[in-house]
């Protein structure tokens, strides 16, 4: 008994073939599924991370004109600073003279006349007469130990004749102290020639 299995074999043939296409669609099918996820994970990834990266920036732009404000306030307390020592020096100086006159007219002694006085910075120079040498002693000493002078020098002194009087003529230099503002604007000439006056 002959029995063609051609047809069954073409059937099973076409139903593997079927099969295939169907496992070769779902294949693809999943493939391009995969392929959409994964751009549209990377998608919100690369959105994310470009929010985040201008958020930065801007956070980065807050902070440069932070910066650039603190800058310029430091700037400015530094200016202020500047101008606040420049106003001390000048009050300090400027009571440095009053001082200085102040100090000669108390500890310059009888018989001793001052002819000129010149300062430049803490450096001040006296030229003058007195009836003897003794009397330049005696004011040398008198700086020494003024509150406001220190170290007083003695550059030249020399026999002259005045008013067909036979003086000695001196010249010296003297250093004023250094004060601070805060005694300078406490203290007062009174207080140093009474300070001078219990030395």
């Amino acid at each position: 008994m002959r029995i063609n299995l051609l047809p069954w074999r073409e059937a099973r043939r076409a139903a593997q073939r079927k099969h295939i296409a169907a496992m070769a669609g779902m294949v693809a099918v999943l493939g391009i599924a995969i392929v959409i996820l994964v751009h549209g994970l990377l998608a919100t990834r690369i959105a994310f991370q470009n929010d985040r990266n201008e958020f930065l920036n801007k956070e980065n732009a807050q902070l440069d004109k932070e910066i650039a404000e603190i800058k310029k306030l430091k700037d400015e307390i530094a200016a202020l600073l500047a101008r606040k020592q420049v106003i001390e020096r000048l009050q300090s100086d400027r009571a440095q003279a009053v001082y200085l006159l102040d100090q000669l007219v108390r500890q310059v002694p009888d018989g001793v006349y001052l002819k000129s006085i010149k300062q430049q910075g803490q450096k001040v120079n006296l030229t003058g007469y007195a009836q003897s040498n003794a009397r330049v002693s005696t004011l040398m000493r008198n700086l020494g130990s003024s509150p406001y002078l220190q170290t007083p020098d003695l550059v030249e002194i020399k026999a002259t004749m005045v008013s067909n009087k036979r003086v000695s003529e001196f010249n010296m230099n003297v250093s004023l102290k250094q004060q601070q503002t805060e005694d300078v604007g406490k203290a007062g000439p009174a207080k140093a020639g009474a300070a001078a006056g219990k030395g």
